[in-house]
């Protein structure tokens, strides 16, 4: 099997987040997801604006905060309550039930308050994204508080082994002004149990695990294009 590289990578991570233009309303508010593949959303979902559509964003990061207004789309408040008719956005992990890890930009708490303010959620990825298990592959990301946040580590450590995520030496923080912690939990075999035992420790913000809250999974890769389907359809 070939190895994809990264200009396929690139090439298919644009040919699924295309696919999502295809489930948009004429027009509505929508959630703006985070990452490399969701950039090529807002950048397709810019040109429609340009073109007639109607459509406003809840952006989930500052960065596609930045993007989406740089391309003239309107953006909404962050305060909320928001009618959301579709928020699309990429994931780090998908597992055959669509349960998802999301958080390699830091951005999942975010996108995850827009997930469930959402109608309708698509999620876009390459084909690498997929996985036997949750965990095989990619560390769970975990928000916690600043304050104590090797009290709290200590404790993310019954799940998994938790390291705090730097960058150029210095510790990474949120849009929100939070750390992040990368906890490596091996194949995760109940993903709905850990996330809510990761909720219960005092000082964590909110886990990367997305549990349940993919309505479909638009998948691009060497064979071309598909959609998964959540079964049954997720609630609430």
């Amino acid at each position: 099997v070939r190895t994809p590289s990264s200009m396929d990578s690139e090439h298919y991570k644009r040919l699924a987040a295309h696919a999502a233009l295809e489930l948009l309303p004429e027009t509505g508010i929508l959630g703006l997801g985070t990452g490399s593949t969701t950039r090529y959303f807002i950048e397709a979902g810019a040109e429609l604006v340009r073109n007639g559509r109607t459509y406003t964003g809840v952006p989930t990061s500052e960065g596609s905060r930045e993007l989406a207004a740089r391309l003239g789309v309107e953006l909404v408040d962050d305060d909320g309550p928001w009618d959301v008719a579709l928020a699309v956005d990429g994931a780090d992990e998908v597992s055959p039930e669509l349960d998802l890890i999301k958080g390699a930009g830091g951005a999942h708490t975010r996108e995850k308050i827009v997930n469930f303010a959402a109608r309708k959620n698509v999620i876009v990825v390459d084909e690498s994204k997929l996985s036997p298990k949750l965990g095989v592959r990619r560390a769970v990301p975990v928000e916690v508080l600043c304050f104590a946040h090797r009290e709290t580590a200590h404790l993310i450590a019954n799940h998994g082994k938790p390291t705090l995520r730097r960058v150029g030496g210095e510790p990474f923080l949120t849009d929100s002004g939070n750390y992040v912690y990368d906890v490596e939990t091996g194949p995760i075999d109940a993903p709905p149990e850990l996330d809510v035992a990761l909720k219960t420790i005092p000082g964590v913000v909110e886990p990367g695990l997305f549990c349940g809250r993919a309505d479909v999974v638009i998948v691009a890769g060497s064979a071309g294009i598909h959609s998964l389907f959540a079964k049954p359809p997720r609630l609430g």
